[in-house]
């Protein structure tokens, strides 16, 4: 095979990686070519988008925000979204476990999906990734506050209009979430 054939398919790519490192006699030079035959192969086989995703700045904030106003308000003019407010506020385990399975979701899109290739860079106390606890927190307070500010809740009871809230920071976790890493920031 020739290198310089215009049309070079991935698998005779390989061939010819292996037969170059069978060929090789050091082992630094084996390794060398092991490597460059790996980053072959992943360039070949890209992500849906196909971008590394770091940090968490400015943009991804109000990609977060804007994602979770977006599946927010839906759920927040739902009459429903305060019938369940009230029954996890009288069962303060559904109320952990509705929170619980927020950040979990937020976890699996972010993390755990092959959407885009998200890296934890730089944790907060070298533990809690910056991504995370921004999209999580643009979440919560945007559900607190657009609540509030709509008249959806009642803070004369607290627990009742904290479940309300928190159920509504569900949806506009997954919302947040998505909308930072869709378009591949």
């Amino acid at each position: 095979m020739s290198l310089d054939d215009e049309e070079v398919d991935l698998s005779s790519l390989v061939d010819e990686f292996e037969r170059l490192e069978e060929s090789v006699e050091s082992k630094k030079h084996r390794n060398h070519i092991q490597k460059l035959k790996e980053k072959t192969i992943k360039l070949s086989n890209p992500r849906m988008f196909g971008v590394v995703v770091e940090g968490f700045g400015k943009r991804d904030m109000i990609e977060a925000f804007l994602g979770s106003i977006l599946i927010g308000i839906p759920v927040i003019i739902e009459e429903g979204t305060l019938e369940i407010g009230e029954f996890i506020a009288q069962h303060p385990l559904f109320l952990l476990g509705t929170l619980v399975f927020g950040v979990l979701l937020v976890i699996g899109i972010l993390y755990y999906t092959d959407i885009q290739d998200v890296r934890i860079t730089n944790p907060i106390f070298g533990l809690i990734p910056r991504r995370l606890l921004g999209i999580l927190s643009i979440a919560f307070i945007s559900s607190i506050v657009l609540m509030t500010v709509w008249g959806r809740v009642d803070w004369s009871e607290p627990m009742i209009a904290f479940s309300q809230c928190a159920f509504t920071f569900v949806a506009m976790s997954i919302g947040a979430a998505l909308a930072d890493i869709l378009p591949g920031t």
